[in-house]
């Protein structure tokens, strides 16, 4: 695969007026990725600043390197709940490794084209974990949106008990505090769409708390100063154990990332009318994780929400999203400081909002009334993520997804014994004007011939009494046929020779199913001529070979 990412393509025909729209854009979009950086870092039980390093350098990165002309990176609120489950567990140093590891599985699925494979993950799953992460991002504000004194559990039920129990310690300037950033975030875009809500509800808030001395929890109070300037590149010391422990948490990582970036770019390409280059994002993402986890930061993505916003406000090339990342570089750099008045309320109010655009609830509920599977599928993914853990929902869920499609398949594959004449009770199709002579018996496979279907065809084969001289296999349609297929006709084959019938195969027109013929030698032992593009010329095969015997 020849690795070129988008940017050089746009570069070649670039104007002043486009470089113009899409510096407007990238400052537009870097104010707006400012708040969810840093709710995103803290919210994943990292320090704020690492939010930021990962939205510079990883948004900066997936711009210049990737396959979407208008694709924006940086931390989401998809990750929250894995990056906090892994920095409980390993701790940061962990989150380094794994990221890093995951970064490392992400180029070599673009090198392995699996873009294309990654865009079929079923929608059923993705809302299943997605709206179970946005639950779970809820869950995790409810202390900081009511200002409660208190430690938060690990597990979900016990969160909820614990918050409970815990209500008489409401800080009701906090209330205040998330309450009205939360009005600000849904309802500032009525007035204008040029300037995030998100950013005015800060300022807003920081300015409250600020001069009005509410007791609040803020970002200073708790963690500190926020740095003003990029750590120094540190590469993760990698070693056998380290690995083998953290290989599950990082190809979730890998996973999540390569789902949420094409399902990024693919409203994106809805969007502005191009077609994004899936294997060069994912090497781009898988560039972007490696960089930021060297940097100190988390798991980075495509971001559907700013992603969008660079659209809507002219962003076209890659540009845009590097100039964002540029703008908040030049943030942590002189005006990060200020980052640490920022009221703990303000960003639980931000994580709600995030949280319920999160849930697709709508889509949820519609979903509930669709197919049986699709709901299984749904209800196991979501119920999963929200009380075992994402790694166990997203394998599960592709699981079960797996083997109720596998279900489906086989219920749509078919053998039936086809009647040859009007009088004939078996079979469900009459092949009357073909007239077929007695001594060829026609069955008819439907549907794929694969390893969950083959049963079908040896159950109905053993039910033939007296062994015809001639067998004729319909194959019409049959699109495609895996190596339990293939084992299973040779069963056929070998056991109508046996019995000292004539195989043939007629209708072979899928290029699929002759090649693996071919391959598995098959063809040449079945004889070409016994296999057959069309029936009537099957049933000419056969009147041949009846008057060759009766000549001899």
């Amino acid at each position: 695969m020849m690795f070129r990412p988008v940017l050089f393509d746009t570069l070649k025909n670039y104007t002043r007026q486009q470089f113009t729209r899409d510096l407007m854009a990238g400052i537009i979009v870097g104010i707006v990725a400012l708040p969810l950086a840093i709710a995103f870092g803290i919210a994943s039980g990292v320090p704020p600043e690492r939010g930021l390093y990962t939205a510079v350098i990883a948004g900066f990165i997936i711009s210049a390197m990737g396959g979407s002309t208008v694709q924006i990176g940086g931390p989401t609120g998809a990750f929250i709940v894995i990056v906090y489950g892994i920095v409980q567990q390993y701790g940061i140093n962990g989150l380094i490794i794994a990221t890093f590891i995951a970064g490392v599985m992400l180029i070599l699925m673009g090198m392995a084209r699996l873009g294309s494979v990654i865009k079929f993950i079923p929608y059923p799953l993705i809302t299943g974990f997605t709206s179970g992460i946005a639950l779970i991002i809820f869950s995790l504000q409810v202390k900081d949106f009511l200002g409660l004194s208190m430690t938060i559990p690990s597990g979900f039920f016990d969160k909820w008990v614990a918050y409970f129990n815990h209500l008489s310690s409401i800080n009701v300037y906090a209330v205040l505090l998330s309450v009205m950033t939360v009005l600000i975030v849904l309802f500032w875009s009525k007035i204008t769409q040029k300037i995030p809500g998100s950013l005015v509800a800060i300022l807003v808030t920081t300015a409250a708390t600020h001069f009005l001395h509410f007791p609040v929890e803020t970002i200073g109070s708790r963690f500190g100063e926020i740095s003003s300037s990029l750590p120094v590149p540190v590469l993760p010391q990698l070693d056998i154990a380290t690995i083998k422990n953290l290989i599950q948490p990082a190809f979730t990582i890998a996973l999540l990332c390569g789902i949420e970036s094409l399902l990024s770019a693919v409203v994106a390409d809805g969007m502005t009318g191009d077609t994004h280059k899936s294997n060069i994002e994912l090497v781009a993402q898988g560039t972007a994780n490696i960089f930021s986890s060297v940097f100190g930061g988390i798991p980075a993505t495509g971001a559907i929400a700013r992603t969008a916003t660079n659209v809507k406000n002219g962003g076209r090339t890659p540009v845009a999203g590097m100039v964002h990342a540029l703008v908040l570089l030049l943030i942590i750099l002189f005006v990060g400081k200020w980052a640490a008045l920022i009221p703990m309320a303000t960003l639980a109010g931000i994580l709600v909002v995030v949280a319920y655009n999160m849930s697709e609830w709508r889509h949820f509920v519609s979903m509930l009334k669709g197919p049986k599977n699709d709901v299984a599928v749904l209800l196991i993914t979501f119920v999963l993520t929200v009380l075992v853990d994402i790694t166990v929902a997203i394998e599960i869920g592709m699981v079960i997804a797996i083997l109720l499609f596998m279900r489906q398949m086989i219920q749509s594959s078919n053998v039936n014994k086809v009647k040859k004449s009007s009088n004939d009770t078996s079979g469900e199709e009459s092949l009357a004007h073909y007239n077929i002579p007695p001594d060829v018996e026609v069955f008819e496979i439907t549907g794929p011939l694969f390893f969950g279907a083959a049963y079908k065809f040896k159950d109905a084969i053993k039910f033939i009494k007296d062994p015809p001289k001639f067998l004729v296999i319909r194959m019409l349609n049959v699109p495609i046929i895996d190596a339990t297929g293939i084992k299973t006709i040779e069963d056929v084959y070998r056991d109508t020779k046996k019995r000292g019938t004539k195989l043939l195969l007629s209708e072979v027109q899928s290029e699929q199913v002759m090649n693996e013929l071919k391959d598995a030698r098959l063809l040449f032992a079945i004889g070409k001529a016994n296999v057959t593009y069309t029936f009537s010329a099957a049933v000419e095969r056969c009147r041949t070979l009846i008057k060759d015997r009766a000549g001899k």
